[in-house]
């Protein structure tokens, strides 16, 4: 398919120090493909109040999943070899967990939203405190190819958190126990435009930054929903495809189930072409000029909310 928008299948992993194979897999992440047939719209709170317990700095940079390949930083993984093998997604089926779908982000915006970071090798899925999905899921921690387990916190009491999850469907919120992971804060989050081909990072109601985008074609779009960032790579010199890096989120194609070896996922990433951005040109991620994805990862770690609208 030419230049390809979803992160490439695995490749033979060179010699990493320390941070071993699975660190260099595919950014894209080999989750269940799971559709939820009835979408159950959940009015939760975002930027609840800080309890006693929760961190109150924001986190700015992230350390964790880095490892060091020839002409990549990474804050997640990545393969450089693609193919252009797609599967069309199948027919929705019936709802298997009881997850929810995640609504916007409340408004007014809050100025930092909390984020929670698997601590064991494993989260379990609840649909309710203390009912576990009917499928008995547990979220592998770190992933299987090497990125932390992270979830964006919807809703908190003391002993659960309603959070987002880094799988299909897109959107999709269970209940986890508050003893299995660690809580931060990250500071902004970025709304995206896909019909004005538009992104901006905002600080609570304040914008920071703006850019032009390309966007998916009609036969691919870029998904609509609210997600959050759970890779971080920057390549240098740039790829081909990529830029000068791409930042992953937790949104997949509703038109492909898989692609380029991937399972589909989105991501925002720089460009060899700028001349497309301001166009519908991609298979569903978001172009940008490799400046602006240069900034842009500056302002959104790990766990930063994106909002893709009409």
């Amino acid at each position: 398919m030419g230049d390809p928008d979803h992160a490439p299948g695995p490749a033979p992993a060179p010699a990493v120090p320390q941070g071993g194979a699975p660190a260099l897999r595919r950014l894209r992440r080999r989750t269940r493909l799971v559709v939820v047939g009835v979408v159950v719209l959940i009015a939760v709170a975002v930027g609840v109040a800080v309890a006693a317990d929760e961190p109150d700095q924001v986190a700015t940079t992230v350390a964790a999943n880095r490892a060091e390949v020839p002409g990549a930083e990474l804050e997640g993984s990545w393969a450089t070899t693609t193919t252009t093998t797609t599967t069309t997604m199948p027919a929705a089926t019936p709802a298997e967990d009881g997850l929810a779908i995640a609504p916007p982000l409340t408004r007014p915006w809050p100025d930092s939203f909390l984020v929670a970071d698997a601590t064991g090798p494993g989260v379990a899925l609840f649909s309710a405190p203390n009912v576990p999905v009917p499928s008995g899921r547990v979220m592998e921690n770190p992933s299987w190819e090497g990125l932390t387990l992270s979830f964006l916190v919807r809703e908190r009491t003391a002993e659960w958190l309603h959070v987002q999850l880094m799988s299909r469907p897109n959107s999709a919120l269970a209940w986890i126990r508050r003893a299995d992971v660690t809580l931060r804060r990250v500071q902004n989050h970025i709304v995206i435009e896909r019909g004005a081909r538009r992104l901006t990072v905002f600080h609570g109601e304040e914008q920071i930054y703006q850019s032009s985008v390309a966007t998916g074609k009609d036969s691919s779009p870029t998904p609509l929903g609210t997600f959050f960032v759970d890779g971080i790579v920057r390549l240098s010199p740039p790829h081909k495809s990529y830029g000068t890096g791409q930042l992953s989120f937790t949104g997949f194609s509703e038109v492909y189930e898989s692609f380029g070896g991937g399972v589909g996922q989105v991501a925002m990433h720089g460009t060899q072409n700028p001349a497309l951005i301001g166009t519908p040109a991609s298979n569903g991620c978001v172009r940008m000029t490799n400046a602006d994805i240069d900034h842009v990862t500056t302002l959104a770690p790990t766990g930063t909310p994106v909002e893709v609208i009409a």
